[in-house]
């Protein structure tokens, strides 16, 4: 096969799950794929650090700068390349080329802009909304990253299931566990945090319930004999100072901590200093936050909705996220209980080390060659 791959959100959004994913994937096919050749389509004065194989080619495309990763993807790929036996848009879709010359696959993440307008971006809701209905009948094949977002694609787009694949994604190598006194240190130095904390990662989209998170861990500072803090990490967006307002409403301001954006080598020590991992969220299409923090030998608690418990299984405690008192009393459990806590590492270990890169990239070209069987 000669696969064209839109590499932007690799280069451009990196650090984001749609980044972290389009760069892993290219990644991993680099590594585990000899026979293949492959098209990268990159930005012009941009590299990816990955030392490619000869049958991995690289066209430079011009670079429109938009200031907004959306509206710059949104601009199509010219594909001059008439030979390309299958081309694929990781992010969503959105830059899917109108001229069909070959097969198309995308991958489309979630439909959360369907199911939760109000909790995403105005220019990105804009385009799914605008752009979606017509990529989507442009696809000969579809993948997604769970059963749920699968399921959920189906419903919105009446696209065929047996179109339909999915890949799992998984934690990158760097999140691993650390000596926590290490970690600890790297934290303080870096971001002036000390003392032990819960930490959340993950946006500060409000279908990420950081204010159910917020009003739980005031609950828990009533009950709690220990000094613990709450890291809620991230850059602040728009929806910041709703969530400062709650701290201070709720009189815990001193115990919560807004440290902005976290280098991306930093992350795995935040992860690895903390004394227990939450993710609250309403909905997520796959949730790479819980299997980072797993991958670092971090208890977690997580959602019981959506697609949560069928990524992370039996290793996490779930919650109900729209039920406060359920969240404080699992967060009060693990940071009382060494055996229930020791039993969440284990498993969220044994979890994480399930899912990888490699799984992903092969479980992808078999996509591939799917779509590619049922079209002749």
């Amino acid at each position: 096969m000669k696969i064209g791959i839109d590499a932007r959100a690799a280069k451009w959004y990196r650090g984001t799950g749609i980044g972290t994913y389009s760069y892993q994937l290219i990644h991993s096919l680099n590594k585990i794929d000899n026979y293949n050749d492959y098209l990268l389509f990159v930005p012009d004065d941009c590299k990816l650090d990955i030392p490619f194989k000869k049958n991995f080619h690289i066209t430079n495309i011009k670079q429109v700068n938009q200031n907004n990763f959306w509206n710059e993807v949104n601009i199509s790929n010219p594909l001059v390349d008439k030979s390309m036996d299958i081309y694929h848009v990781p992010q969503n879709g959105i830059g899917l080329p109108t001229n069909k010359d070959c097969p198309f696959v995308i991958t489309l993440h979630d439909v959360i802009p369907y199911r939760m307008p109000d909790t995403v971006g105005e220019q990105y809701l804009k385009i799914f909304n605008e752009k979606l209905p017509n990529i989507i009948p442009l696809c000969d094949g579809i993948i997604t990253v769970s059963e749920y977002s699968k399921q959920d694609i189906v419903k919105a787009f009446n696209f065929p299931p047996d179109k339909i694949y999915v890949t799992y994604l998984a934690s990158e190598d760097i999140y691993k566990p650390y000596d926590k006194n290490l970690s600890k240190s790297i934290i303080e130095e870096n971001y002036s945090i000390t003392g032990d904390y819960i930490l959340y990662i993950g946006g500060f989209s409000p279908r990420k319930n950081i204010l159910g998170l917020l009003n739980s861990f005031s609950l828990l500072l009533q009950k709690l004999k220990k000094d613990i803090k709450l890291v809620i990490a991230g850059s602040k967006g728009k929806s910041y100072d709703i969530y400062k307002k709650r701290a201070q409403d709720l009189h815990i301001e001193d115990k919560v901590i807004f440290p902005g954006f976290i280098s991306m080598n930093h992350i795995p020590f935040m992860y690895n200093a903390c004394e227990l991992f939450v993710y609250p969220s309403f909905y997520e299409g796959f949730g790479l936050p819980p299997i980072e923090a797993m991958a670092c030998g971090v208890p977690v608690i997580a959602s019981n909705v959506t697609s949560i418990p069928e990524i992370v299984k039996d290793s996490t405690l779930l919650v109900d996220p729209y039920d406060v008192n359920e969240l404080s009393e699992k967060m009060y459990d693990v940071l009382n209980d060494n055996a229930l806590r020791q039993s969440l590492i284990t498993k969220g270990l044994k979890r994480s080390a399930s899912l990888t890169w490699e799984h992903t990239a092969t479980d992808t070209l078999v996509a591939y060659q799917n779509i590619l069987g049922k079209l002749k």
